[in-house]
This record gives C-alpha cells, sequence and structure tokens, in this order.
C-alpha cells in the first residue's frame, strides 16, 4: 500500500509502473503552461463525452500516482475533478463543485501536484480541516460531500485548478521562492 505524501503516491515502483507513471506525466500540464491559470467553465452537458472524461482522468491520476486531478490539468477547461484517496477505494467524479462551508479549523500540511513537478516540488500550504462540497456527479445527480483531512485537502487543491490557482499561490514567499527555483528550466552545460 502506497503512502500518500504531499498528495502524491510515493512508493518505489517496478520498471513497467515507472515507465507508465512517466507516461501519464508527459500528459498531465505541466507550470507554467497557460492552461493551468485560466478558470474552467461550468458543465452543462451531462453526455457520454463527460463520462468519457471523468474516465480518462481517472486512469490518468492513477497512472501517474496521484490522488486527485482537475480537468484544466489535462488542458480541458471544465469544471470537472477526480480524486481517490487509496488505491483500493473507488474513484471520486466532481463536476461543477463548490464548497458550501469551511470548518473554522485549519492545517498546514505539505503538498505536491502532478502539475508541479510531479513529487519534486512539494510546499507548505494551509487548509480548512472539514469542507462541505456541492457537486453534481457525472451522470448530473446532485452530490453533497462532508470532507474532512485529507478528503478535504485534496478536494480544496483540486477546486483550486479549476480557478487557476496552484499550491505554489497559497505557500509562504520563501518556499513559493524555493519551488519556481526548482521549476526553472535549468541551463545544458556541454
Amino acid at each position: 500500500m502506497a503512502e500518500v505524501e504531499g498528495q502524491i503516491r510515493d512508493e518505489k515502483l517496478d520498471p513497467e509502473r515507472e515507465a507508465r507513471r512517466r507516461i501519464a506525466l508527459l500528459q498531465v500540464r505541466q507550470y507554467p503552461d497557460a492552461v493551468l491559470r485560466m478558470r474552467a467553465n461550468e458543465v452543462d452537458a451531462f453526455d457520454e463525452p463527460l463520462g468519457d472524461l471523468v474516465e480518462r482522468m481517472g486512469r490518468l491520476m492513477q497512472e501517474a500516482r496521484g490522488v486527485g486531478l482537475a480537468a484544466p490539468q489535462v488542458g480541458i477547461l471544465q469544471r470537472v475533478l477526480v480524486y481517490q484517496l487509496a488505491e483500493d477505494s473507488e474513484l471520486v467524479p466532481l463536476v461543477n463543485p463548490r464548497i458550501v462551508a469551511h470548518g473554522e479549523e485549519r492545517e498546514t500540511l505539505d503538498e505536491g501536484c502532478l502539475s508541479l513537478g510531479a513529487a519534486s516540488v512539494v510546499v507548505p500550504v494551509e487548509r480548512s480541516l472539514t469542507i462541505t462540497v456541492e457537486a453534481a456527479s457525472a451522470g448530473g445527480e446532485p452530490v453533497t460531500i462532508e470532507a474532512e483531512g485529507l478528503e478535504a485537502r485534496v478536494i480544496q487543491h483540486e477546486l483550486d485548478h479549476l480557478d487557476g490557482v496552484l499550491a505554489i499561490d497559497r505557500t509562504t514567499p520563501e518556499a513559493r521562492k524555493r519551488a519556481l527555483g526548482e521549476l526553472r528550466p535549468q541551463p545544458v552545460l556541454g
């Protein structure tokens, strides 16, 4: 069973799974891709293409070893996210999600992101420990989730993606500077 470290499943993979993870990450938009800074549009058609998108995002997130993925991370500007807290738990898709209540208690923990160099960039982010989210399923049925702990953190992180906000925007100035230094392309000296 993989530990979740900064929202990325942290485990030693066999060569085949590591190769699949790398291929999956090639399909995830990486900082500074402009689509990651755009606000996603509301979904109004609960149809087969939406179901296909949710299925594709779920597979991609699992192969990339993430615990959550938002549609903008795959270049689709729709308000859709998926998450799966444990490998043996069910994939949860949320369409047009919105937080309707935040708990007063907050906690700062390290967060990683598939769009920030996978597991290499991790920054401390303060989030609410509990939230209530209203959304729709991929089939259009209303969904209400009372989330706490890791589930609340993952949902908040993915909701930020739907608004064009990244974890590096919610961290301390020092951690942001360090993260941007890690994300900056390094010159190749030959």
